[in-house]
């Protein structure tokens, strides 16, 4: 049984296009499909799984430039619905890539591509 994968992210991101390339060795019979935030928008239901597995202080990305843009006052978020509210407004703040699994209850979501997230892509493509 193949599990599916969604990648979410931002189609000319780095990490991503590498994970895309990665999942395609891994056992993905064709590249996993790419949710690009940009051009398809953020689900709000998707947001919302991702806010219940990691937290919004784990999701936002402080080292990319849209971070860096924002005003001062943008980044002194204290309240997850704050951080819900910007992450809706500005997708690209999250950190990429997200990627859900076929399941996707809080064990089937994977945040970034570290070898820890290659570790348990790994595990669910051979389970």
């Amino acid at each position: 049984m193949t599990t599916t994968v969604t990648i979410f992210g931002l189609k000319g991101c780095d990490t991503c296009r590498q994970a895309r390339k990665w999942l395609a060795t891994a056992g993905i019979e064709s590249p996993a499909p790419v949710h690009d935030f940009r051009r398809d928008g953020l689900p709000p239901e998707a947001l919302d799984r991702w806010l219940r597995k990691f937290g919004w202080k784990v999701l936002i990305n402080r080292r990319g430039t849209t971070w860096r843009g924002l005003s001062p006052e943008a980044k002194e978020i204290v309240e997850e619905d704050e951080a819900r509210a910007l992450m809706l407004a500005r997708p690209a703040l999250i950190k990429r890539p997200v990627f859900e699994l076929g399941d996707t209850g809080k064990d089937g979501i994977i945040l970034g591509f570290d070898d820890a997230a290659k570790g348990t892509l790994k595990a669910a493509l051979d389970a």
